[in-house]
C-alpha cells in the first residue's frame, strides 16, 4: 500500500481531499489511503471534481444545501463535549456558522479559548455578562440562528429543558427560543435508561425536540458499555444538514421501502449462514430518499451502522423477518431491495451447539431456499409502483442481471460486480449498471453516497415524467 504525508501535500489538494474526507465521515488519512488502493487520485487542478463536473466542490467551502446556514451550538458538560471540536470543524467545512454556548460545567472538560480558536468567535457561558446582556443577548442568541443544536445534552441539562428550568445562559436560550432544537444525548447507560431520562425524553419529543443518537459502545467510565455513547460528530452533522436542507423535495408524499444488509439464518446458537454485505449502500439510499422528502421505511439486517436520521427503521435478523416487515409497510410507491439475503437456511436450527465428532468428518447440513423478497413483490397485489432491485454478480453482469429483471417482475435492477479482480462486497465505492425495459445505462464509479444520490435523481425523474405524460 502507498504511503502518504497529507501535511504535505499542496493547499488544493488538502482542501479538497479534507472536503471528500468529511462528505464520507472520515479521516484525511484514511480518506486518502482509500483513494490510493482504488487508484482513482486525481491530478491537482482536477481534484476538486471527485465523479463527475456536476459534483465538482467549492474550494473554500463544501457546497450543501445548509451552507450559509446558522447554529447556535449549546455544549454541555460531559466527557463528550471533547468532540464539539471537531463538530465545529466539520461545520465549517459545509459553510455553517456557528456561534457557542457553553454550560459551566462544560468548561471543565473543554476550554472556551479551544472553541474560540477553532470557531474565530466568542464563547458566551455567562447568564449575566454586562457586554453580552446590554440587549438582552440571550433573546437574540435564540432567535438569530436557525437551527440550536445541544451536544452533548447531559441528563441534567435534558432534565432541566423538559422541566422548564431556566437558570443558567443555555437552559435559558433554550426557553427563549423560538427555532428547531436537536438535542445529542450523552451519558452512562444507567443514567439514560433511568426512569427520569425516559420520562424526560418523551416530554422533550411531544415538544417537539429532535434527536440524534445515543449510540452503543465503550464509556469513559472503566469497564462501562451500553447505550449512552454521544453520536459521532459525522453523525450529528448529517442531522443537522437534513433539517436545514430547504431544497426541493419531489418525493414529499411517496411512501418508500428500502431493505439493506445481509440477513443471518441460524444453523445453532453460535453458527450461522450469511454474507459480506455491509449495509452500507442500503443505508445510503434509505438516506437520500428521506432527503428527497420520501416517508423511508428502512428494513436492515444485522450491520454496524447507525441508523440513517429522518427514516424508519426497522432491525431484523433473519430473510423472512425481512419478508414479514417488508409486506407489512406496504403499500408504498417505491421499494427498492438492496439487501443481500442469503439464498438459503439450514432446514433444522439446532437448539444447542453442533460438535464436532471427531474423526467421523463435517456434519451434514441439509438447506432449504429462503423466501425471495423481490420476486414477491414483483407478483404481489399491493405491488409498488417502482420496484428496484440489485444484482450482485462475479460474471457475466448484464445477462444475470437481465434475467432478474424479467424474471422478478422488476422494473429495475442495479447490476454490481463483486468479483475480487473489480472489489468486494463491503467497500465504500460501486459501480452501477442500471438495466430496465430501456434498456442499459453504465455510471462510472463512485461513492455509495453518489449512487445513491444518483439514482433518487433517477427515481424523482420517472415519477415526474409520469406525472406530465398522463
Amino acid at each position: 500500500m502507498p504511503s502518504i504525508t497529507v501535511r504535505n501535500l499542496n493547499n488544493s489538494v488538502k482542501q479538497a481531499l479534507r472536503e471528500r474526507a468529511a462528505r464520507n465521515g472520515r479521516s484525511m488519512e484514511e480518506e486518502a489511503r482509500l483513494l490510493l488502493a482504488a487508484a482513482e487520485v486525481p491530478a491537482p487542478k482536477h481534484i476538486v471534481s471527485f465523479d463527475d463536473a456536476s459534483s465538482s466542490r467549492s474550494a473554500t467551502s463544501m457546497n450543501t444545501e445548509a451552507g450559509g446556514k446558522k447554529i447556535l451550538l449549546i455544549i454541555g458538560g460531559g466527557i463528550a463535549a471533547y468532540k464539539c471540536l471537531d463538530l465545529i470543524r466539520r461545520l465549517k467545512e459545509r459553510g455553517i456558522s456557528a456561534r457557542v454556548v457553553m454550560t459551566n460545567a462544560a468548561k471543565e472538560f473543554v476550554t472556551p479559548l479551544s472553541i474560540e480558536a477553532l470557531n474565530h468567535d466568542k464563547v458566551f457561558a455567562n447568564l449575566f455578562d454586562r457586554e453580552a446582556e446590554h440587549d438582552i443577548g440571550h433573546i437574540r442568541l435564540s432567535r438569530e440562528a436557525d437551527l440550536i443544536v445541544v451536544a452533548p445534552a447531559t441528563a441534567d441539562l435534558m432534565a432541566k429543558m423538559a422541566n422548564g428550568h431556566a437558570d443558567d445562559l443555555a437552559s435559558t436560550v433554550l426557553m427563549a427560543t423560538d427555532k428547531p432544537i436537536l438535542v445529542a444525548p450523552a451519558m452512562n447507560p444507567r443514567m439514560w435508561s433511568h426512569p427520569a431520562t425516559r420520562r424526560n425524553r418523551k416530554t422533550l419529543e411531544r415538544d417537539g425536540v429532535l434527536l440524534v443518537g445515543p449510540a452503543v459502545g465503550e464509556m469513559a467510565e472503566s469497564g462501562e458499555s451500553g447505550k449512552g455513547r454521544m453520536a459521532e460528530p459525522y453523525e450529528i452533522i448529517r442531522s443537522i444538514e437534513n433539517l436545514l436542507d430547504t431544497s426541493p423535495k419531489p418525493l414529499a408524499g411517496m411512501r418508500a421501502i428500502v431493505t439493506s444488509g445481509p440477513t443471518h439464518e441460524p444453523i445453532d446458537p453460535v453458527r450461522y449462514i450469511a454474507n459480506r454485505s455491509s449495509g452500507k449502500q442500503g443505508h445510503a439510499i434509505a438516506e437520500a430518499l428521506g432527503r428527497a422528502g420520501a416517508e423511508v421505511i428502512l428494513v436492515s439486517g444485522p450491520v454496524n451502522l447507525p441508523d440513517p436520521s429522518h427514516v424508519e427503521t426497522i432491525h431484523v435478523e433473519t430473510a423472512r423477518e425481512m419478508q414479514q416487515m417488508v409486506e407489512t409497510a406496504l403499500p408504498a410507491k417505491i421499494a427498492v431491495m438492496v439487501a443481500a439475503v442469503a439464498d438459503w437456511r439450514s432446514t433444522d436450527e439446532a437448539d444447542e451447539k453442533i460438535k464436532k465428532d471427531g474423526g467421523k468428518g463435517p456434519t451434514s447440513l441439509k438447506l432449504t431456499e429462503n423466501p425471495d423478497i423481490l420476486k414477491g413483490l414483483g407478483h404481489h397485489e399491493n405491488r409498488p409502483d417502482l420496484l428496484i432491485g440489485f444484482a450482485a454478480e462475479t460474471e457475466n453482469i448484464e445477462e444475470h442481471a437481465k434475467t432478474k429483471l424479467e424474471r422478478k417482475k422488476a422494473d429495475w435492477i442495479l447490476a454490481n460486480d463483486v468479483s475480487a479482480d473489480f472489489g468486494v462486497m463491503g467497500g465504500n465505492q460501486n459501480s452501477i449498471k442500471l438495466l430496465s425495459a430501456s434498456g442499459v445505462e453504465t455510471w462510472p464509479q463512485m461513492s455509495k453516497e453518489d449512487v445513491a444520490k444518483r439514482l433518487v435523481d433517477r427515481i424523482a425523474n420517472h415519477f415526474d415524467w409520469t406525472t406530465t405524460s398522463i
